[in-house]
């Protein structure tokens, strides 16, 4: 067994075994959901990093920069502005909402505002969504077993999804944010330890942007079109304002103000990160030239140009990274499945111990269903853009007028949330492929935008819902 790997498999072992530690804290499906709403500023901004941090924060915009150069900035540069918009605008207004009603996830929210309609077509997309996004992490994942050992992305995905599904399972959320913590510390000791000696063999900044490196890799405001550049904005800021992870870590927070505090945090910590993983994929392309696979530039980049000792404790930093984000992911999932499709569609009268045990067990299910879905997508970047684009959408709309316009019910929310969907697919599949700027995501999130103050104007004034 190489260095590589053994320093893999001890992480991972530990992993597993603080996450069954974690699980003596949950005593009913509170402690699992909501942390029992005791996370101080300091966890909320652990948790929310550790989870926003992954597979496409690194292996992706590696990739990404290998081809485009710093503008691949903006993929997680667009995440931390969209957390400052959630940090003091949604997130204090949701939390509120939420300790009042003791609401558990978005699809509470949702009810409250909209109904239950709304909410169990709303828990059916992100059930979907949720699972793309979980493939990308399992790409991610996959790509750092196969650099190391050879393994076939279907055994990389399998052992990355049992890593994180026994973890997350035992602990839920109160769990994961103690494991968080620790991921991070791993993470963020790799990437400071091998950025500079990574520019080190590189010999400069500057060196980054020499030929044969096109003219444009140095131009921070570069874009090819949707999904390339600047344009990433109109993704991904939005979607880390109405993730549904995202807003369900938040509801774990002890106050209005330490969901606002550690949010920020977040975002700040996102600011800075985002330049690391750019310049490790504008170095690969220096240093490595010729991969062909974009899910592998960052693997190969820390497998073959740093020291053993370093590259291994660098690649352990990356694959916490994946699965640290991938227990965001289950913990999104299991909530949705137990508290917004189980207790409200299928058994409203389900107790606690039942609605604990349909969350764990929608966590497995999502993990096997992840590695499937893994196997089948070609990138980490595709497989997560997926989710966004139908999280954006679908929610944004809804959840910030919902907070904003008391007078709008379940006819608008229906509205913009089909328009949304629809104009999504439709641009995507006929109209990007022959005008390359037409953005889908943003296309949905106009129609939706349009459709929902229409049917809000046409209404007659009603009564809220």
């Amino acid at each position: 067994m190489n260095i590589h790997l053994a320093l893999l498999t001890i992480y991972s072992i530990g992993v597993i075994a603080f996450g069954v530690w974690t699980s003596r804290f949950v005593r009913g499906s509170s402690d699992f959901f909501v942390a029992g709403r005791s996370l101080g500023p300091g966890l909320v901004m652990v948790s929310m990093l550790a989870a926003n941090i992954g597979a496409g924060s690194t292996v992706g915009v590696a990739g990404l920069a290998y081809r485009d150069g710093i503008s691949a900035w903006w993929w997680v540069g667009s995440a931390g502005l969209g957390s400052l918009v959630f940090a003091w605008l949604v997130a204090p207004r949701l939390w509120r909402l939420a300790a009042a009603h003791d609401f558990y996830t978005t699809g509470d929210y949702l009810e409250f505002r909209y109904g239950a309609t709304v909410r169990t077509i709303v828990a059916i997309v992100i059930c979907i969504g949720s699972l793309a996004l979980l493939a990308g992490q399992l790409i991610a994942g996959a790509a750092i077993l196969n650099v190391i050992t050879g393994a076939p992305r279907w055994l990389g995905a399998c052992i990355g999804a049992g890593v994180m599904t026994i973890y997350f399972v035992s602990g839920g959320l109160i769990g994961s944010a103690w494991v968080n913590t620790v991921q991070l510390v791993v993470m963020m000791t790799g990437f400071a330890v091998a950025l500079p000696v990574v520019l080190e063999r590189v010999g400069s900044m500057a060196a980054l942007g020499e030929p044969p490196a096109p003219e444009w890799f140095t131009d921070f405001l570069y874009s090819s079109g949707p999904g390339s550049g600047w344009t990433m904005l109109f993704l991904l800021g939005p979607a880390f304002v109405v993730s549904p992870g995202i807003i369900q870590k938040a509801y774990g927070a002890k106050s209005a103000r330490a969901a606002s505090l550690g949010v920020a945090l977040n975002a700040v910590a996102l600011l800075a990160f985002a330049l690391i993983p750019t310049v490790l994929g504008m170095a690969a392309r220096t240093l490595t030239p010729g991969i062909t696979d974009a899910n592998n530039v960052l693997p190969t980049l820390l497998m073959t140009q740093l020291p053993v000792w370093l590259g291994a404790l660098a690649l352990s930093a990356v694959f916490s990274t994946e699965v640290d984000t991938c227990d965001a992911i289950l913990f999104m999932l299991s909530t949705t499945a137990s508290q917004d499709i189980y207790r409200r569609v299928i058994k409203p009268t389900a107790t606690d111990a039942e609605l604990l045990r349909v969350a764990r067990g929608a966590a497995v299910v999502g993990g096997a269903a992840g590695v499937v879905m893994s196997i089948y997508l070609a990138t980490v970047i595709s497989a997560i853009t997926i989710f966004y684009s139908v999280i954006i959408v679908s929610l944004l709309v809804p959840i910030i007028a919902g907070l904003f316009v008391p007078r709008a019910g379940g006819a608008e929310a229906l509205a913009g949330i089909a328009a949304g969907l629809s104009t999504l697919f439709v641009v995507r599949f006929f109209v990007t492929p022959v005008y390359r700027w037409a953005d889908p995501a943003l296309s949905g999130v106009l129609a939706a935008a349009v459709l929902y103050f229409a049917v809000l104007f046409l209404r007659r004034p009603a009564a809220h819902v």
